[in-house]
């Protein structure tokens, strides 16, 4: 065991996941690569949970900071106008698609959703929300109870009355050999029962991911939350998109996830890569959504004036070097590669992604921890989750060159096949 390992479980919490049977500690980053403290240089396909958007050491999100360091002001709070912070919230507003759009940040997803679960249940008058199996959206309270994935879950107890709707599901016996038609027929019919019987009165909200993170990018098929929305409109009920993972042109095909079926919902939350690892997130809503709660509130740290100009930053990096192409381009020479090397692979149950956002489902959570091994000694950095701990899943910066991924996908076939020998020989 290292030194700083064992200083580290000295002091942090045993729940504090670490990758790897020795793990590493980040000590420099350039481009889409880290170098950790023995020297060993990685590619970088997981980028701090999909929170180094567009690599490390970029000119213009540090020379946007270090502007900022040197007038002295770091915070002010959101008791003053934050000039920065403005900016960012009109570019945002402009992109959601959401009318008549207002803006507040926080410093995290958890904070974001928290905001937006407080907005729909105030406008709804009612505790009743819903969430999808297999979800993730955050580790807070109010978070976890719209969580459902067993093992990110400490306890029952709840400030909601949720209900959750299948979507990403189709592993089960039900669903199988449905096509995408029939399968988004069987959740609408689900979501009418549920509406039909498992609530009273009225329903705040659903809130869901387009692709779930923890859930080791599970998706609905493109035009399920089209289908739910049209249920949903007839009571009234909000959508909420969290958009933590999936915004900013993950996806290649769309700049928000939820995009991808047609939708424009009534609240959308992020974070994440926005602040290319500045801490960062938020809510974008309908105006009259947001302006309703009659209570004063802000948010101390949200919006200061460092994660505004390295947010600004990056995504004007993203906008003016369209990068949601490039995570198009370089994410279809992965997931076709990976595709085509699964027809060869029975460890492989299956590939899944769109765009930079990328997902490898393997038989089991020994092959997942030994891919990760794999992975990690030849010299990439992956990530691994599913609600059976069985998936690896991968979100390389937006920046990736063709190169790169090519690079990152003969590593990743390499150790898929290593473990398909191994699991051949047993």
């Amino acid at each position: 065991m290292s030194e700083l390992l064992a200083r580290h479980r000295a002091v942090m919490p045993n729940w504090l996941a670490l990758n790897y049977n020795e793990p590493i500690e980040i000590v420099s980053g350039k481009g889409n690569r880290v170098v950790d403290a023995d020297g060993k240089s990685y590619l970088d396909f997981f980028a701090g949970i999909l929170t180094n958007m567009i690599g490390y050491d970029v000119p213009e999100v540090r020379e946007a900071v270090e502007r900022q360091i040197a007038t002295g002001v770091v915070h002010t709070s959101t008791a003053y106008l934050l000039r920065g912070q403005v900016e960012l919230a009109e570019k945002i507003a402009r992109l959601s698609g959401i009318p008549d759009a207002k803006v507040f940040f926080t410093n995290s997803g958890t904070e974001a959703n928290e905001t937006a679960l407080l907005l729909a249940t105030y406008a709804r008058k009612s505790d009743q929300v819903l969430a999808m199996r297999q979800s993730y959206h955050g580790r807070s309270f109010g978070a976890i109870s719209v969580t459902a994935n067993r093992a990110w879950k400490n306890n029952s107890f709840s400030p909601l009355n949720v209900h959750f709707l299948h979507g990403t599901d189709r592993h089960l016996t039900q669903f199988k050999g449905l096509s995408d038609a029939d399968y988004v027929k069987a959740c609408v019919d689900d979501l009418r029962h549920v509406l039909a019987t498992a609530v009273a009165n009225d329903v705040a909200a659903l809130i869901a991911e387009p692709i779930q993170g923890v859930g080791g990018f599970t998706m609905a098929p493109d035009g399920l939350f089209a289908a739910y929305k049209e249920v949903l409109d007839e009571q009234g009920i909000l959508f909420i998109s969290d958009e933590v993972q999936t915004g900013w042109g993950r996806t290649g095909s769309a700049f928000f996830g939820i995009q991808n079926h047609g939708v424009t919902p009534d609240m959308l939350t992020f974070a994440k890569g926005l602040g290319n690892g500045f801490a960062v997130g938020g809510v974008v809503a309908r105006g009259d959504l947001m302006d309703a709660p009659h209570a004063v509130g802000l948010s101390t740290f949200g919006g200061n004036p460092i994660s505004m100009a390295a947010a600004n930053a990056t995504l004007d990096y993203v906008l003016d070097h369209d990068l949601q192409a490039n995570a198009a381009r370089t994410g279809e020479i992965i997931i076709s590669g990976l595709r085509a090397a699964a027809e060869r692979l029975s460890v492989v149950k299956e590939v899944r992604g769109k765009g930079l956002m990328f997902a490898v489902e393997l038989e089991s959570p020994q092959q997942a921890a030994r891919f990760m091994e794999e992975t990690k000694k030849a010299g990439l950095l992956a990530g691994k989750g599913g609600l059976y701990g069985t998936a690896i899943r991968m979100a390389p910066p937006l920046t990736l060159s063709v190169d790169e991924a090519t690079e990152g996908l003969g590593i990743i076939v390499d150790a898929l096949e290593t473990i398909d020998a191994e699991a051949a020989q047993q």
